[in-house]
């Protein structure tokens, strides 16, 4: 009886990820065709591959110059944040943990600012001080959090780096210009406008490699739920595991923070609506939880292009408008229970 209730279960997961995946498919087509100019649907394939008349030249430059990347970057950069926080939630034991816990947002969020205010060296520029400094600050919490045993030494140092990145980012943001101030704002409101097809082209294996990995591990976080002295009786040393999962979320959350500045709530709400709908099993919420977060991020790009078109909102402000409100009822759900 308890083998015909573990199977359905696992076939009901292994459903919902293949309806993830095809909804995923149509989003992306759907989001591709759609903004403020419009692609009629029927003629994606022969604007993909085929010779266009000129009346068309416009419309095939909107969707392979800009509106695929676009998309597509949209999903790459969903898809790792939600893994991530998954990640991290198992890793913390804590649905309310996020890649930002332990100072990667806000140490490229510092490393962005030093650049933008200090040298203005440009896009990648603003970039690459990003992506290093949030190595640099989810080492200093990793090397500081293992000096205590568990993860609440680590969790404290990420609070602590945090607040400390928070004020000088705070105090940049006092000398800086009004032109500085406003390239600032928009970093930190989160875009995807950077998307491109030689962007795409480094993220899309990184991404890809780093979550394959990411989700090997999910024998070792299914041993995490019964505590850290059971995941060492079951043969895994949980020092290695910790400094493994810290890593791989720092490589794969950095250089999509440093190009897309702060998305927000993608890592915390969509591993925590996957864990309600097919359990913690992590053989399943892993690759549920990166479908979960592209398709996500899709839809909020989505939003953020045609809300007021011709103009577009940033999509780190769409996430937070939803995200935000959304967790804050699932709380009240739960406190209810």
């Amino acid at each position: 009886m308890q083998h015909s209730s573990h199977y359905r279960k696992n076939l009901f997961s292994v459903r919902i990820i293949f309806v993830l995946a095809i909804l995923v498919v149509i989003s992306l087509i759907g989001s591709a065709s759609t903004g403020a100019v419009a692609i009629p649907f029927a003629d994606i394939p022969a604007l993909l591959w085929g010779q266009v008349p000129e009346s068309q030249r416009l419309m095939q430059a909107v969707l392979l110059d800009i509106r695929l990347p676009r998309v597509l970057f949209g999903l790459v950069a969903g898809a790792a944040l939600a893994l991530s926080g998954a990640v991290m939630q198992a890793l913390f034991r804590n649905p309310l943990a996020e890649p930002g816990l332990i100072g990667v947002s806000s140490g490229a969020a510092l490393g962005a600012v030093l650049v933008i205010v200090l040298a203005n060296t440009g896009f990648w520029g603003i970039a690459l001080a990003a992506f290093a400094g949030s190595l640099l600050c989810t080492w200093l919490a990793y090397w500081v959090g293992c000096r205590f045993p568990g993860v609440a030494g680590l969790l404290l140092a990420g609070i602590a780096i945090n607040a400390i990145t928070g004020s000088l980012i705070g105090l940049l943001s006092y000398i800086a210009t009004d032109n500085e101030l406003r390239d600032l704002t928009f970093w930190s409101m989160g875009s995807l406008a950077a998307a491109s097809w030689s962007t795409l082209g480094f993220m899309l294996p990184w991404t890809v490699v780093l979550s394959v990995y990411a989700v090997r591990q999910w024998k070792a976080l299914n041993a995490l739920l019964l505590g850290e002295r059971e995941v060492e009786h079951l043969g895994f040393s949980m020092q290695a595991l910790r400094r493994r999962l810290i890593v791989c979320v720092a490589l794969l959350i950095g250089p999509l923070v440093a190009v897309t500045g702060g998305i927000g709530f993608v890592g915390l709400v969509v591993p925590h609506i996957m864990r309600m709908v097919i359990g913690a099993n992590h053989r399943y919420l892993l690759p549920a939880s990166f479908l979960g977060g592209g398709l996500a991020l899709i839809w909020a790009d989505w939003v953020a292009r045609t809300i007021i078109l011709p103009s577009e909102l940033p999509i780190g402000l769409v996430t937070s408008l939803i995200g935000g409100p959304f967790f804050l009822w699932l709380l009240i759900r739960q406190i209810k229970r």
